[in-house]
């Protein structure tokens, strides 16, 4: 029986992959092909619809050569994507991007029509014409036409890297506020006293991309067990180390059992961790800092939606649940989870290190972690002011004179062009008067 990490794998690989729906439409193509043959022996078309041998064969070989043609241009501009992508963005968005439905429309879409319209060709005769097939041919690629325009207007707009950020935040809060079947851990310790008695070592290395927290506390409950995982999502195993500690008797099929819960893979995945979309957002800005781009403004912008994610993870406990009941309200699961600081630090920290150069960045950083600091749980606002206090100490050894330095200080919610009335003069009443 497939395990369900197994299931897993496979779900992920036909959402990424670029060839299973556009082979669905093909096959429908054909299948629908079938069905106007059907219905072409049953009904009489109008005059106007009919159409002679030659023209039925013009118009059905260059509805054939247009699709190929089309499919050949959208697969181009698929590899221009993921170069201008993995060099402007971030080499992780790939694997999101693999996933857009209106890409695989398109693709499914033209593949249905040369196949529909191929297997046409096949039957048209001197004295035998499909003209309602052939019109049925003509709409289609009046409709591919428009799905192209579409796909095109997409992602010359999708790709923007600010248009990025905003869908990465939206994926990161959606997880954040998904219903995942884990609480809050009020006592770590609960049902899992002293060592564990069996271990789960992983079957391959990789990074754990999903685990079945509903299955596993099914398991569990039936067998009288708690299951530990010492790892985060998106932590990197190895082959044979500790994936899963478990507590109360286990047989080694027991064992196989849970293992096959967790789901290791190549890369991390976005499913289970809204983390990964912080990573991707700190990729693109400080790709946007890096000496070859210097490019500051996208850093500041980007920013924006850094400081969205943070502070939907840091206003509520959604994100820091690591603990699964039953139904009886026995823990049965317990997943180390990532805490606050631990966000912070994948926000904030090498924007930091590598933006203290740029004023714009300095005082937009500064404006997000003042409202995350208003924003957040009170007991998370201790670790804003950490960052706080890092970001002033990066920014005095980045700026040597002190009319820059108290200017990098300052807030500014566009990073350098919304400075409030009066702080040039303030700057410079801190600074003191001129020798």
């Amino acid at each position: 029986m497939m395990s369900w990490a197994a299931g897993f794998r496979a779900r992920q690989y036909v959402r990424q992959s670029l060839w299973v729906v556009p082979l669905l439409g093909g096959v429908i193509g054909a299948l629908l092909s079938d069905l106007d043959l059907w219905v072409e022996n049953r009904i009489t078309v109008p005059p106007r619809w009919s159409y002679s041998a030659s023209t039925a064969n013009s118009v059905l070989s260059a509805a054939s050569a247009a699709m190929i043609g089309l499919i050949g241009f959208v697969v181009t501009i698929g590899v221009l994507v993921v170069q201008m992508a993995t060099g402007t963005l971030s080499p992780r968005f790939m694997r999101l991007w693999y996933r857009d439905r209106l890409q695989k429309l398109v693709l499914a879409a033209f593949t249905a029509t040369f196949t529909f319209a191929f297997a046409l060709l096949r039957q048209v005769e001197t004295e035998s014409v499909p003209d309602l097939g052939i019109t049925l041919v003509g709409l289609a690629v009046a409709a591919d036409l428009i799905l192209l325009l579409l796909y095109f207007d997409r992602f010359v707009h999708a790709l923007r890297p600010v248009a990025v950020a905003a869908a990465m935040t939206r994926a990161g809060l959606a997880i954040e506020a998904a219903d995942d079947g884990l609480t809050i851990a009020a006592d770590p310790g609960d049902g899992r006293r002293g060592a564990p008695d069996a271990q789960v070592p992983a079957s391959r290395s990789g990074a754990i991309q999903d685990i079945d927290i509903a299955g596993l506390v099914r398991f569990a409950a039936a067998r009288g067990q708690v299951c530990v995982v010492p790892h985060t999502i998106g932590d990197f195993v190895t082959v044979g180390s500790v994936l899963m500690e478990v507590h109360g008797a286990a047989s080694e099929a027991d064992l196989r059992r849970l293992g096959g819960m967790v789901s290791l893979g190549s890369e991390r995945t976005i499913d289970q961790d809204p983390a990964f979309a912080l990573r991707i957002l700190v990729d693109i800005a400080i790709r946007a800092l890096s000496p070859a781009v210097n490019d500051p403004t996208t850093a500041t912008q980007v920013l924006n939606y850094i400081g969205a994610l943070l502070l939907g993870i840091g206003s509520s406990d959604r994100a820091f649940r690591g603990t699964a009941l039953d139904a009886d309200g026995r823990v049965r699961l317990v997943i180390r989870t990532r805490g606050w600081a631990d966000y912070l630090d994948v926000g904030v920290t090498e924007i930091r290190q590598y933006g203290t150069a740029s004023p714009a960045v300095c005082r937009r950083l500064r404006t997000m972690l003042e409202d995350l600091r208003a924003g957040v749980l009170p007991a998370r606002r201790a670790a804003v002011q950490d960052q706080i206090d890092a970001l002033d100490r990066a920014t005095d050894a980045a700026f040597a004179d002190p009319f820059a330095r108290a200017l990098a200080r300052m807030s500014d919610r566009q990073g350098l062009g919304t400075a409030r009335s009066g702080e040039t003069s303030e700057a410079r009443r801190l600074i003191g008067p001129a020798p």
